[in-house]
């Protein structure tokens, strides 16, 4: 018997809480319950989350009437929250990494080069599609050059699709 009492009693707060937002979403000019949000500050900073907001009108109807009696149904005319000071874009990315720009990468290729260090150029080299380094080997066959890199290249693309675990190992050079 007191739980039906009780359901009824929570009823009644969920009929006068809908009735009590609708007033706040007309007092603000706003289109839906979640505009109302912006107008309900939190005890952390910044103005309510709508999930929040949710979680409230089901869980303790009772604080969320207060918060809108007092933040928006009272004053003449409600004050926005500002919202919460949150971290910049790109705030979190890792100060450790390196930052090379295109000219960067180029200088250290072309010294890796002239240095002769087979293994960074490889690194250092733009990843070329199977398509794109049949098309160069082709054209430098027709001119009449033979450039070892770029087969060593097609040797190492066709390995690999073939075989992933063969992309690992080295693979059979021009030479």
């Amino acid at each position: 018997m007191t739980q039906t009492l009780e359901r009824e009693k929570v009823k009644v707060d969920t009929k006068q809480i809908e009735a009590l937002i609708h007033a706040a979403v007309r007092k603000i000019a706003g289109e839906k319950e979640n505009d109302i949000c912006r107008y309900l500050p939190v005890d952390t900073g910044g103005y309510i989350h709508h999930f929040t907001m949710r979680k409230l009108k089901a869980e303790d109807p009772i604080e969320l009437a207060d918060l809108i009696q007092k933040y928006i149904i009272d004053p003449e005319a409600p004050t926005l929250v500002t919202p919460k000071p949150r971290a910049a874009r790109g705030s979190r990315k890792r100060r450790d990494q390196f930052q090379f720009s295109k000219q960067d990468i180029e200088r250290m290729l072309n010294m890796a080069r002239l240095a002769g260090d087979k293994d960074m150029v490889r690194k250092l080299t733009p990843k070329k599609d199977l398509r794109t380094i049949k098309r160069e080997l082709i054209a430098s066959i027709r001119h009449g050059k033979i450039d070892a890199e770029l087969w060593n290249l097609y040797v190492e693309s066709i390995t690999s699709q073939h075989n992933p675990m063969n992309a690992i190992l080295p693979s059979p050079t021009l030479v």
